[in-house]
C-alpha cells in the first residue's frame, strides 16, 4: 500500500502567487477590495502576505477574476514523508499497550478502565 502524504498549502508561496496574478492583470489592492466589497483591504494585503488563505468562496471568486481555475491560485507545500519500518513501528508504540505512552520525558500512566455503571454506584 501506498501512501500519500497529507496535502498542505504553502501560505507564503499562495500569497506571492494572488499579488503575482493581481500585478499580472494591472489590478490593484484597491481594485480586489471593491470586487470583493470589503470595507479595508487588509484581508487581501493578509492573503498577499501569506498570513491567513481567502475562504472557498472568496478563492473561487478570485479564480473568476483572474480567469485560472482555484487549483492555480494555490501553491502547495513541498512536504517530506517520513516514513518508518513495522520494527521502529512496534518501538515507538510498545509502550502504550503497557499502560504508558512514551510522549515527552516521562511516561503517563494510565488510569484502569472503571466501566461508567460502577462509577454511577
Amino acid at each position: 500500500m501506498s501512501v500519500k502524504a497529507f496535502p498542505v498549502i504553502d501560505l507564503v508561496a499562495t500569497g506571492d502567487n494572488i499579488r503575482r496574478l493581481r500585478m499580472e492583470r494591472g489590478m490593484t489592492v484597491r481594485d480586489l477590495q471593491n470586487y470583493f466589497g470589503f470595507e479595508e483591504p487588509r484581508a487581501i494585503y493578509k492573503w498577499q502576505k501569506g498570513e491567513s488563505l481567502p475562504t472557498v468562496d472568496n478563492l473561487y471568486a478570485l479564480g473568476t477574476l483572474f480567469e485560472v481555475p482555484m487549483e492555480q491560485i494555490l501553491i502547495p507545500a513541498q512536504v517530506q514523508l517520513h516514513m518508518f519500518g513495522e520494527q521502529q513501528a512496534e518501538s515507538c508504540c510498545s509502550n502504550h499497550f503497557s499502560g504508558h505512552f512514551g510522549y515527552g520525558k516521562s511516561p503517563m500512566q494510565l488510569q484502569p478502565f472503571v466501566p461508567f455503571a460502577l462509577l454511577a454506584a
